[in-house]
C-alpha cells in the first residue's frame, strides 16, 4: 500500500464482487460519485479517490500529464491487488481512463467516458483559465467566497458559459479553510491547468480506434464540452461502442441527471459483464 498511501481514498461496496472504478473530473475529488457508487455496491467493490493534485490527495509539483494519471492507478492497482477493473471516467477523468486502457489494456474489463471526446482543444483550456482567473482567492471567510460565488461570480460568467450557477456551486465545494482562517481552492491550481494543457494539446483519435473492451460513451444532451458531431465521430471511430445521449444534463451528466446515469451503467454492465444490477 505504499503508493496508495499518495492518495485520499475510499473503498466500498461487495469486497467479492467485480471491481470498479470512477474517475472523477478536473477539479474534482472521490466526493462528486457518492451518489453514484452506493447503486453498485451490491455487487462491485468500488474505490474512487481524489486524482493527483486534487483534493487531499499528494500535490507533487509537476507530473499532470494524462500518462502520470494513468500509471497513478496502474500502481493503486498493484497495490490493492486488483488485476483489472470496470473503468468510468468523467471529463478530465475520462480522458485520463482512455490514456490507461490503451497503455494498461489488460487491466480494463469495460470503459465507461463520460462527457469527454478525444480530440485537442485549445479554445477549452483558454476557457477554464478565463474561469480561474476571474476569482479573486484567497477570501477572507466563507461568507465572503460565499456572497461571491452567488452572486458576482454568476454575474460575471453568465456571457459566456452556459451553466453560470451549477459551475458557481461547483467552484464554491472546491473551497475550503486554510490554516489562516482564509478560503482557498482545495486543489492545486498550478496542477489544474498543467492538467489541461497537457490533456488537451494533442488529440486521442488513434487511443480511441485502438480500444479492444467493451466501451460506452456517455453524453449530457446540453453539453457545452463534447458535441454532437463529436460525439457521432466517437461512434463512428469505434463502431462497437455503445453511445448514451442523457437529456437534461449538461457536462456534469452524473450530477445533473445521476438516476437515468445509473440506468444507463447497470445496462451496460448486465450487457458486457453480467451481473444483476
Amino acid at each position: 500500500m505504499n503508493f496508495l498511501n499518495n492518495f485520499h481514498y475510499q473503498l466500498s461496496g461487495n469486497p467479492q464482487g467485480h471491481k470498479l472504478v470512477f474517475l472523477h473530473g478536473l477539479m474534482g475529488s472521490a466526493a462528486n460519485w457518492l451518489r453514484i457508487t452506493p447503486a453498485f455496491q451490491q455487487e462491485f467493490h468500488i474505490l474512487t479517490y481524489d486524482q493527483r493534485g486534487h483534493g487531499r490527495s499528494f500535490h507533487p509539483p509537476s507530473g499532470y500529464r494524462p500518462k502520470d494519471y494513468a500509471e497513478d492507478l496502474d500502481h493503486i492497482l498493484t497495490d490493492l491487488d486488483w488485476s483489472s477493473c470496470a473503468l468510468a471516467g468523467h471529463s478530465m477523468g475520462g480522458r485520463n481512463a482512455l490514456e490507461f486502457a490503451l497503455h494498461f489494456s489488460q487491466r480494463v474489463k469495460v470503459l465507461v467516458l463520460e462527457d469527454i471526446g478525444p480530440e485537442a482543444n485549445v479554445a477549452a483550456v483558454e476557457r477554464i483559465e478565463k474561469l480561474l482567473s476571474l476569482v479573486p482567492s484567497p477570501f477572507s471567510s466563507r461568507t465572503e467566497a460565499k456572497n461571491f460565488f452567488e452572486h458576482r461570480y454568476i454575474a460575471e460568467i453568465s456571457a459566456f458559459y452556459p451553466q453560470p450557477k451549477v459551475l458557481s456551486a461547483f467552484f464554491l465545494a472546491n473551497m475550503e479553510q486554510k490554516p489562516d482562517g482564509s478560503q482557498d481552492w482545495r486543489f492545486n491550481k498550478g496542477a489544474i491547468l498543467e492538467s489541461m494543457r497537457m490533456g488537451r494539446r494533442e488529440d486521442r483519435w488513434d487511443a480511441l480506434r485502438n480500444l479492444r473492451m467493451p466501451v460506452m460513451f456517455v453524453r449530457g444532451a446540453d453539453s457545452p464540452d463534447l458535441s454532437p458531431e463529436v460525439f457521432e465521430r466517437m461512434r463512428k471511430t469505434l463502431p462497437g461502442a455503445r453511445g448514451v445521449t442523457i437529456a437534461n444534463a449538461g457536462h456534469w451528466v452524473h450530477f445533473d441527471q445521476p438516476a437515468a446515469f445509473i440506468v444507463a451503467l447497470k445496462e451496460f454492465f448486465r450487457d458486457t459483464l453480467g451481473t444483476n444490477l
